[in-house]
């Protein structure tokens, strides 16, 4: 079986946060990192070469294909910053509503920048996706 192409490294977190080349897009990485960090308990480590995760989801599929997925990522993309819910969004339309301008995929909130969302909502969105898989498929510690 193929091994995943993101998987996790021993890359230095804050060296790639601070080489995000845009200073507001670097600042809203840290901010956001940070708030995740303190949400969920867990240390960021990188997976691949631009995804911070915090948490480790480990995934099954009826094929007998598994692997494993940060619970929660972060990733400072060209067009939004880019946040990974693994438990994806749709049991959490009430918090999205009331958290400002945003886009979603089927697991990922993208936003333009993070002081235009409410960050009360988003800890709470981070806190209930990291909760949902947390003592059911989350492997704590990260590594």
């Amino acid at each position: 079986m193929a091994e995943p192409k993101t998987s996790r490294t021993g890359q230095s977190v804050a060296a790639f946060l601070a080489a995000v080349p845009d200073p507001v897009r670097r600042a809203d990485t840290q901010a956001a990192a940070a708030l995740i960090q303190e949400v969920t308990g867990a240390e960021p480590v990188m997976w691949g070469s631009s995804i911070v995760g915090f948490g480790v989801y480990h995934y099954r599929y009826a094929t007998g294909r598994e692997g494993d997925w940060p619970a929660v990522g972060l990733s400072p993309r060209k067009q939004a910053l880019t946040l990974y819910l693994s438990a994806g969004f749709a049991s959490y339309a009430d918090l999205l509503a009331r958290l400002g301008p945003h886009r979603t995929g089927k697991s990922c909130l993208l936003l333009k920048r993070l002081a235009d969302v409410d960050q009360d909502v988003l800890r709470e969105l981070v806190a209930a996706g990291y909760e949902h898989l947390n003592g059911e498929t989350v492997i704590s510690d990260g590594v």
